[in-house]
């Protein structure tokens, strides 16, 4: 059955985005964006490419952990082939950490080329970013700011502490 009532069977895109939103919502609720997150809960760095080995690294030498939240680190494909950089990439590596409702932030390494596009979109999503030119830096300064985070949205509160500093 359509969704306009007539009797064609919904397409499978559609199919899988109302589950993936029906399954989506009380996660995002109780989430990374919505009022709070759950004691115990599991949140996710998205971390590119050169600052995945350290970043994941410094989160195993933290335990993986930060407060009461576990953290896992999830790492993005290379938006650089044969030298110059992918715009496709990047914007699939920063639709990936938008489309995830346990994100809290995405690190990347600084390239004001690459930050012009993948900041756009994780704007949308209200995505904070850290930059750095190492993921032992940006995964230590993440894990602080998620334990210093108050109640509430953790996104919003790590967003906010970014753009006071």
């Amino acid at each position: 059955m359509s969704v306009l009532g007539g009797g064609t069977r919904l397409s499978s895109v559609l199919c899988k985005t109302v589950v993936a939103l029906a399954c989506g919502l009380p996660i995002a609720a109780a989430g990374c964006g919505g009022s709070g997150v759950a004691k115990d809960a599991t949140v996710t760095a998205y971390v590119e490419a050169p600052l995945c080995a350290a970043a994941k690294q410094e989160l195993v030498s933290q335990g993986g952990r930060a407060g009461d939240l576990r953290v896992q680190a999830a790492c993005l494909p290379s938006a650089s082939e044969r030298g110059k950089l992918s715009l496709a990439t990047l914007g699939a590596n920063a639709r990936r950490a938008t489309e995830d409702s346990t994100s809290v932030a995405y690190l990347e390494a600084p390239n004001p080329r690459a930050a012009r596009f993948t900041h756009r979109i994780l704007e949308t999503a209200e995505i904070p970013w850290i930059s750095a030119s190492s993921g032992t830096v940006a995964m230590e300064r993440l894990l602080k700011l998620i334990e210093s985070a108050g109640s509430g949205s953790l996104r919003e509160s790590i967003r906010q502490s970014l753009s006071e500093s």
